[in-house]
């Protein structure tokens, strides 16, 4: 055995980590400090779209840090100006702003929605979000959201983001007032335990918030890229929101994010937003390829059919164990366990070398590379189903 690297007190404890070092991984694997081998159907929390170390993430760091890092936020360059295009050619919207992480994106959807009632709904800020949401953990961000561990986190929070219920238009109509400047939602609730919002619920929200004169906002940090298997997830409803916010996969494993808007809604004066490492060329390079690689021919194709294949292999799990149902869409699925048992269940298949998520106490969430194979879905099924037994 390997000297232990668990020696040190310098990490700030914010969350319980196992024993575990990792310190390599190729696609849907990663080694640790012991090399072990682990299946990954968790990337990161969904980040690492073309999995583990792609070399075309790694070359496209290697080239561009021998040509530029950043010349700072305050100049053009042209990495950033290629994936901005990029954004506005595969989606409906004319405007990019580059963020750091998810959090900033929403946290810059959040100011955009209050300067656009400051100039056209008499300073209306309050922007409806809804019950289990997760946006995000700045101070803004986790007021918007609806995750119960957040409530009495950090108070007072930042107000101005009442909460509706998903799939629930009523709730949303009841909220309304003449100081509603916004609607924000994921299309696919993934803290909550991956509960998507239908694509009926989505476009009677969209009409919804056109007849009442207020912005859509999509949250497709954890959707996007990809994720459901169309590129954008609110493509399934085929409606087009206001502003979108991207972060996660647009950098396949790298901090990258970004806030998108319409024209009409990219309101923002100079000074209103910034930061110093935003639309960075380093990053933003990646960004492209990426992006790329997403939408070149039978790419999304592919990931809708490994999407169908999984659930289907959940599915057949769940009726052989009389276990709970199977929800979401593409490469972001959640069984339900019936019992509170899921906590548990990740920590033994982390000992059998299958790292999964519980982002709820009876659900286990799976969220693999978009490029994972059918023969490492079913070693994970395989696996998987032997943790639930015991074996």
């Amino acid at each position: 055995m390997k000297d232990n690297p668990f020696t040190s007190n310098d990490l700030m404890e914010i969350t319980s980590r196992p024993p575990i070092l990792f310190v390599r991984g190729k696609g849907s694997w990663l080694v640790d400090h012991e090399d072990r081998r682990y299946l990954d159907f968790v990337q990161g929390w969904a980040v690492n779209c073309l999995g583990h170390s792609p070399e075309l993430i790694t070359d496209v760091l290697a080239e561009q840090s021998r040509r530029l890092l950043t010349p700072s936020p305050a100049f053009y360059n042209q990495p950033s100006l290629d994936l901005a295009r990029l954004i506005v050619k595969h989606s409906c919207f004319h405007r990019v702003f580059f963020a750091n992480s998810g959090a900033e994106a929403n946290e810059g959807a959040i100011k955009l929605a209050r300067k656009w009632g400051e100039l056209h709904k008499n300073g209306a800020y309050e922007i409806i979000t809804f019950e289990n949401s997760f946006h995000g953990r700045t101070l803004a961000t986790m007021s918007a959201s609806g995750k119960p561990q957040f409530e009495r986190l950090f108070e007072p929070k930042v107000k101005g983001f009442p909460k509706a219920r998903i799939n629930d238009l009523g709730s949303v109509e009841r909220l309304i007032t003449d100081q509603t400047t916004a609607v924000m939602l994921e299309p696919v609730q993934g803290e909550a335990g991956v509960v998507p919002a239908r694509d009926s619920f989505l476009k009677e929200l969209r009409e919804l918030t056109r007849q009442k004169n207020i912005l859509l906002i999509v949250d497709e940090i954890q959707t996007g890229m990809g994720r459901t298997g169309k590129l954008w997830g609110y493509e399934h409803a085929g409606i087009k929101p206001d502003i979108m916010t991207l972060g996660k996969m647009l950098g396949g494993g790298v901090p990258l994010a970004a806030l998108a808007a319409t024209q009409s809604k990219s309101c923002f004066e100079h000074g209103d937003q910034g930061g110093t490492f935003n639309g960075n060329p380093l990053m933003t390079a990646v960004g492209s390829a990426v992006i790329k690689t997403v939408v070149s021919p039978g790419f999304l194709e592919n990931v809708d059919a490994l999407g169908r294949y999984m659930m289907q292999g959940l599915t057949d799990l769940s009726k052989r164990r009389s276990l709970g149902r199977v929800r979401g869409r593409g490469l972001l699925l959640a069984l339900d366990l019936g019992q509170d048992i899921a906590v548990k269940v990740v920590e033994r298949a982390l000992d059998a070398g299958l790292i999964l998520n519980a982002p709820r106490p009876n659900m286990i969430r799976f969220m693999p590379a978009l490029n994972v194979t059918l023969d490492e879905i079913d070693q994970m099924l395989n696996l998987f189903e032997k943790v639930l037994t015991g074996q």
